[in-house]
């Protein structure tokens, strides 16, 4: 189960990496599309999703990146949380809890990014924050794996 804990916690590291990818590539698609006389409005997104078409290819970016960051990244957060009580890594129902935290900050921040541009900031300072706890996450996991075998080593050796 501790490797199932340590997939989950890097799995949620590289959806953080992936989205960072989705929103830039959109974003930048978006920008080309600006300079080739392309007009952005409220009705330009609306008639994008009502008629399914996209104005311009990168903006299938932004809907990876948000169903990515709604259903994807939380739904592994909390499979980390259940396989914390079963992984037995040292702390790791801490951590779990943790990625799970700053799992629903970052989609509040995210949701709430469209009211208040300030918290579009805050949201990007928290992606990098979930990955590093994430990734840290993982790292613990695999250090806590180690170290459990060197303890069996040397207490077989005393026993001989």
């Amino acid at each position: 189960m501790r490797k199932v804990y340590r997939v989950l916690a890097f799995l949620v590291a590289i959806e953080v990496a992936l989205q960072a990818m989705f929103i830039v590539y959109g974003d930048a698609g978006l920008g080309l599309w600006v300079d080739d006389g392309g007009v952005v409005d409220k009705a330009t997104f609306e008639n994008a999703f009502e008629s399914g078409e996209a104005p311009f290819p990168e903006f299938q970016a932004f809907i990876l990146h948000g169903m990515n960051g709604m259903m994807v990244i939380p739904l592994l957060a909390l499979l980390l949380v259940i396989s914390s009580f079963f992984a037995k890594v040292p702390r790791g129902v801490a951590f779990a809890f943790g990625v799970l935290v700053l799992v629903l900050l970052q989609v509040t921040l995210g949701l709430m990014g469209h009211s208040i541009a300030a918290l579009g900031a805050l949201h990007g300072l928290n992606a990098l924050a979930l990955f590093s706890v994430a990734a840290w996450t993982g790292i613990r996991s695999r250090a806590g794996a180690a170290s459990k075998g060197a303890d069996r080593e040397s207490a077989e050796r005393v026993a001989v």
